[in-house]
């Protein structure tokens, strides 16, 4: 009976164990995906960003009034986020708790 438990306890252990690792790998799969995508993305955003200051300097005849105008831009969307960032906070909390719990 005794050997019954020990050898329960240790499969028992090899299976959190394997658990652990199923985890932790698609966890750091998930982290290297979304490294490279926001590496791209951010390349993409500055990119765009630089065509639509120049677009919108070119429109109003002077590229500084475009890069000011997009620098506003992110000033307001900036403004956004400091207002919702207890909003912003809990929802990511949340996620965070859903995707390890899951």
């Amino acid at each position: 009976m005794i050997e019954t438990i020990k050898e329960y306890a240790t499969k028992r252990i090899d299976l959190l164990k394997i658990e652990a690792t199923e985890k932790s790998s698609l966890s750091a799969g998930i982290i290297a995906y979304l490294v490279v995508l926001l590496v791209a993305f951010g390349f993409f955003i500055i990119l765009f960003n630089f065509g639509i200051a120049f677009l919108i300097g070119k429109a109003v005849g002077d590229y500084s009034y475009g890069f000011l105008i997009v620098a506003g831009f992110y000033f307001l969307i900036m403004i956004i986020i400091m207002i919702f960032k207890k909003k912003i906070v809990n929802y990511v909390a949340d996620q965070v708790i859903k995707f390890l719990n899951h």
